[in-house]
């Protein structure tokens, strides 16, 4: 499992943090030289042999420059697919809301129905522009455009918010290091711990001063390490003893680790990388869950829920884990609140002697609305970080963890568990997240199949019956025909469709109101 420690170096040695500026500055530069060779369609190792003699480095440093401009150009190209999903998302969204306004089933609160009109489908040409264009990328193989230093500090300097020199500092803030195991665990940058004053250094290659056929002069920098990981990247940086050799000196057997130096504010800051050994497994999907009580993990954005159950399913006990400041308290608190509320999570699972945890395989996307509030919730929704502490953490501690797909566990949750044990929604959705861990089918109990059948059917049917013929004749009404239709079809048929079918039926159509079925407007 890879871990990252983040480290700070103090130093108030002007002339040293000068020259370090200067191999960022040079560092970045052989990085985008790199990655523009690339998209011409370079090889990768010429490259790596033209650089030293374009930039003042030395050959590890070139491979590294190279390395991240690959690895920067492979995940564009992984992403575009997922980004024309999202777009596309977005202008069904922007569609739907035209026609509804057009034909007046919604109207504008705060502005006039022309304007409201207007600025959708100013957005919904926009959308459609970007669309074309991630698609011209997808189908030529290409990417789009990458800005270094930020798109949104880009156009703080077109705007003159933000001087040359400041944007020139914000493209030029980073320097990186690959791990190697023969030398020491990092050729380039090296941590090393003194024990005679008990402190840690940096030590930096800087191949600006380097003679010919000499090693590179180094930049040494004090740095201050987060007391509860001091011991860690102790043990990570000093090596073991793995014997003695024919004179009867230690062999040291060093961990590879890699590290990554950026500056942000004027404050230097070292990321280290390397692998930790755990205890625990992430299992796969087809694996069975071996323990006598596994706990199953609901997340949401202001609370975790566990329920624990037994290895037949069966509801034992369950608890909330509150975190209400994530909804709007600042980044770095945000990160603590997280790790404090998986802790407590965990706390009590090993008090009830559970092994193994269930959680949801989360697939955050971009898909945001012309709903501002929405949008900042979603965007600094911590559910995928509450997600990889609780991941990191179950390691550590050896717990078994399994991902499994959380559709309609809430759903599912709602209507068939949280009358029966008195739980709330997630609470209930935890359960259902944790017998899907053991691989029990939620098929639908015989009352709800008999409401949809007979309540929902007859509802649906009144619906198509209620529609006014000038929404039938739009884009809105047409889908929504095709749409209720469907789900017709698949009441009729429904011995031979997934029960997924019948909960997004049950889902879309039907609320719960003191544990009584209503039904809804589709």
């Amino acid at each position: 499992m890879k871990t990252v420690r983040v480290i700070k170096i103090v130093s108030n040695d002007e002339s040293q943090l000068r020259s370090l500026d200067e191999l960022l500055r040079v560092f970045c530069s052989a990085k985008r030289y790199a990655f523009n060779r690339l998209l011409e369609g370079r090889n990768a190792k010429e490259i790596i042999k033209h650089l030293p003699h374009q930039f003042p480095l030395n050959k590890r440093y070139a491979e590294d420059a190279v390395l991240l401009a690959q690895s920067l150009i492979t995940s564009q190209r992984e992403l575009l697919p997922m980004r024309i999903e999202d777009v596309q998302a977005k202008i069904e969204k922007t569609e739907k809301k035209i026609d509804e306004y057009q034909h007046g089933r919604k109207t504008p609160k705060n502005v006039d129905l022309l304007t409201c009109l207007g600025g959708l489908r100013q957005r919904l040409e926009k959308l459609k522009a970007k669309e074309a264009e991630l698609t011209h990328h997808l189908e030529q193989g290409t990417i789009p455009s990458v800005i270094f230093g930020g798109k949104p500090n880009f156009y703080k300097r077109l705007k003159g918010k933000i001087t040359n020199e400041e944007w020139k500092d914000l493209r030029s803030n980073q320097l990186y290091a690959r791990g190697d195991k023969s030398k020491k665990g990092n050729l380039n940058i090296r941590l090393v711990y003194d024990d005679n004053t008990y402190e840690c250094y940096v030590e930096i290659a800087n191949p600006f001063g380097q003679q010919e056929s000499k090693p590179a002069p180094r930049l040494r920098f004090p740095v201050s390490v987060p007391e509860k990981y001091e011991q860690e990247v102790i043990d990570v940086v000093m090596g073991e003893q793995a014997g003695v050799n024919s004179k009867g000196k230690p062999i040291i057997d060093y961990q590879p680790y890699t590290v990554e130096i950026k500056r942000k504010n004027g404050e230097y800051y070292l990321h280290l990388i390397y692998e930790e050994e755990v205890y625990g497994r992430e299992l796969t999907y087809d694996e069975l869950i071996q323990g006598e009580q596994i706990a199953g993990i609901d997340i949401n954005i202001d609370r975790i829920a566990v329920t624990i159950i037994s290895r037949q399913g069966n509801f034992i006990k369950s608890k909330v884990f509150y975190c209400h400041e994530l909804e709007y308290v600042k980044a770095n608190k945000r990160n603590n609140i997280v790790g404090e509320t998986v802790r407590n999570v965990y706390d009590w699972l090993l008090q009830e002697n559970v092994g193994a945890v269930v959680i949801e395989n989360i697939q955050l996307r971009q898909q945001h609305d012309t709903d501002k509030r929405f949008n900042r919730l979603t965007h600094h929704f911590k559910k995928k970080k509450l997600t990889e502490a609780i991941l990191r953490r179950g390691l550590r501690l050896g717990f078994h963890i399994k991902k499994v797909n959380p559709a309609y566990t809430s759903v599912i949750g709602r209507f068939k568990y949280m009358k029966k044990y008195g739980l709330s929604v997630h609470e209930s959705a935890a359960l259902v997240i944790g017998r899907r861990g053991l691989g029990y089918h939620e098929r639908l109990p015989k009352e709800l199949i008999d409401t949809i059948k007979t309540n929902v059917k007859r509802h649906l049917i009144a619906m198509l019956g209620s529609m006014e013929e000038s929404y039938k004749q739009s884009k809105s009404g047409t889908k929504q025909r095709q749409y209720l239709g469907m789900m017709l079809k698949k009441i009729e048929n429904f011995k031979e469709e997934h029960e997924w079918s019948l909960w997004n039926i049950l889902h879309k159509c039907c609320w719960l109101n003191q544990y009584q079925i209503q039904l809804k407007e589709v």
